[in-house]
């Protein structure tokens, strides 16, 4: 298994390339002078974020989780070249450690043999736990707006509207 783990990492973001309703979104790793990126889907992201905040609300109660001021709202680093397209996502809390664990895999460990998956282990403490997650959820927040009418994301020009029986709206 080719395995890159940052533990923890310099900086762990996600961000997008591309303008809204085009856009390719990445979760990037840097530290000990290396630079990873790995491409994923929206849908990835979205559940990630509600999934370690779910998780810090479990097990990280008690403790200080909340990052100080905005965070890092910087972009992605360049060069933004993926490593892998991420496939299957892991997510695990450290009871001895008490840190989050993010396993990125390019196929799933389960299904094929584990010589032959790609993974990018990070593992945060709960504050930069936090931070990930509230940045991720305003870089999902960040794209097209939705139709106040069926919810589907409008395009610059408006959208044929289901709800409006196929009227431009």
């Amino acid at each position: 298994m080719a395995s890159t783990v940052f533990d923890p990492p310099e900086r762990f973001v996600a961000g997008t390339v591309g303008p809204p309703g085009g856009r390719t979104f990445f979760l990037q790793a840097r530290g000990e002078g290396r630079l990873v990126s790995v491409s994923v889907e929206k849908v990835q992201v979205t559940v990630l974020a509600e999934r370690v905040t779910d998780l810090l609300d479990t097990h990280a109660a008690g403790t200080a989780t909340e990052p100080l001021g905005d965070g890092d709202t910087g972009p992605l680093e360049v060069p933004i070249e993926d490593e892998f397209r991420v496939d299957t996502l892991g997510l695990a809390w450290d009871t001895e450690r008490n840190v989050l664990v993010i396993e990125c895999h390019d196929q799933d460990p389960e299904e094929v043999d584990e010589d032959a998956v790609q993974t990018l282990r990070v593992v945060l403490t709960a504050e930069a736990a936090r931070a990930f997650a509230r940045r991720a959820g305003k870089v999902v927040a960040a794209g097209r707006p939705s139709c106040p009418f069926c919810g589907q994301p409008l395009d610059p020009g408006g959208h044929i509207c289901p709800r409006a029986n196929g009227y431009r709206r």
